[in-house]
């Protein structure tokens, strides 16, 4: 009954996402499709109207529209020029020192902003002008900002790993977003390497003259209230001082401020982002509470269960195990956003990590990492095409490169998958586990 419910579910949610129907719909029409062997229309009906308000009722839920808005007052808030400074003024004298720069301003404006094509969009355009006036490949350009961007979405406030929270049965918010930073440094660190590998090869120098703590000093002024943002944030929900929903209120207010003393929000700039927020949050938690439809599908025919037996059946090396779990998250990210893909997998995967003894907190991480790596691949990649559209290039001179830097990043993927360490150091110094 398992796998005809889960046979059903799959063939349903593809054909519906096919046919252009909206995610959230299809994985409700699909969850009830599959509970019909079982249970009757009527009953699954309200059953499903009970799931999807309990779910879109939890009080931690209300940490996702905050860290949006805060987000995307951080994106209109002027915030991308002076941290594409600050990078330069550090990493600066590194071969292709721009390519360099864009890598490290992506994950830093990607965390502060939670998006990583906002990431793309902005940094993108600060460098572009450097990069096309000291003659660099527009290809290489795009895809380093592309292969870059999705690093911050690791680094948190994550809205990814508060949504895999939620959805794992409450995993610590503050272990997560911990445990988020090495791997999401060493998907920067792996297009660093990329990028001054290509620009090796092309000829692309760093800055000229010595390094200058006087500019260093400056530009680290300049950006410190702006990093200030994840230092107040992040170390107080870590520390215990307020939990993720109060420092997502905490962010909203700091960010408005940031705003206002940078004179880049007005009344009316500050309405249209306030409404923006508003439809991308309701899009979000609705996702949310249908997805509880999913979950309780899943756990009343026990498919987890039995896609746990189906696999241990085939072998019961973890190793293999979790090699399986990377090549469907892989193929499933190229197709799907993150959100969603949390939402479906997350109740699928994570009973079988558990059989062998993975704390919850490093399987988010891997899942959120995989995941990400959908963001700059095609046939969606919604990333990948906005660095494109910024770079102001083709899919076909892009992705030669890219493929340097999809080998740089599953190379760390292994890492965080294979390599506990990575993502249960920072949490286990901690004590939060």
């Amino acid at each position: 009954m398992a796998m005809q419910a889960l046979g059903i579910i799959l063939v349903v949610l593809i054909v519906l996402l096919v046919i252009g129907v909206p995610i959230s719909y299809a994985i409700g029409i699909s969850s009830l499709a599959g509970i019909l062997l079982v249970v009757p229309l009527d009953v699954s009906v309200l059953t499903a109207a009970q799931r999807t308000f309990v779910g879109m009722s939890k009080f931690s839920l209300t940490a996702i529209p905050f860290f949006i808005l805060a987000g995307n007052l951080m994106n209109q808030g002027g915030i991308a020029k002076r941290l594409v400074n600050f990078v330069l003024a550090i990493l600066g004298k590194l071969p292709g020192s721009l390519l360099v720069t864009n890598v490290g301003a992506n994950a830093l404006f990607g965390a502060i902003s939670g998006s990583a094509s906002a990431a793309a969009a902005a940094v993108g355009s600060m460098v572009r002008e450097g990069e096309e006036e000291q003659g660099y490949d527009p290809a290489v350009c795009a895809a380093t900002n592309a292969a870059s961007a999705p690093s911050g979405l690791l680094i948190p406030p994550s809205n990814a790993l508060i949504t895999y929270s939620l959805v794992s049965g409450g995993t610590s918010v503050a272990a997560l977003f911990l445990a988020g930073y090495v791997p999401g440094i060493i998907w920067a660190l792996c297009c660093i390497v990329v990028a001054v590998i290509i620009a090796r090869q092309k000829g692309y120098r760093g800055r000229p003259g010595k390094f200058e703590w006087g500019n260093l000093g400056v530009a680290t002024l300049q950006a410190l209230p702006s990093l200030s943002l994840i230092v107040v944030v992040i170390g107080g929900i870590v520390a215990g001082i307020f939990t993720a929903t109060e420092g997502s209120a905490i962010a909203v207010v700091y960010a408005l401020i940031l705003g206002i003393c940078y004179r880049n929000i007005s009344l009316k700039s500050f309405w249209r982002i306030v409404v923006d927020s508003a439809k991308m949050s309701g899009m979000i938690v609705f996702l949310i509470g249908v997805s509880n439809i999913l979950g309780w599908v899943m756990a009343f025919t026990q498919i987890p269960q039995a896609i746990s037996a189906a696999l241990l059946g085939i072998t019961n090396n973890e190793i293999v195990i979790l090699l399986i779990m990377n090549v469907i998250l892989l193929v499933a990210g190229t197709f799907m956003d993150v959100t969603p893909a949390i939402l479906i997998f997350t109740p699928l995967f994570l009973p079988i990590v558990k059989t062998f003894g993975m704390n919850p907190i490093q399987f988010g991480l891997i899942l959120v990492y995989k995941l990400c790596i959908g963001n700059i691949t095609p046939p969606v990649g919604n990333t990948l095409f906005v660095s494109i559209k910024v770079g102001k290039t083709t899919l076909a001179k892009v992705m030669p490169y890219m493929l340097l830097y999809y080998v740089a990043i599953l190379a760390g993927l292994l890492l965080v998958t294979y390599v506990p360490f990575v993502s249960m150091g920072l949490p286990n110094l901690a004590g939060l586990v």
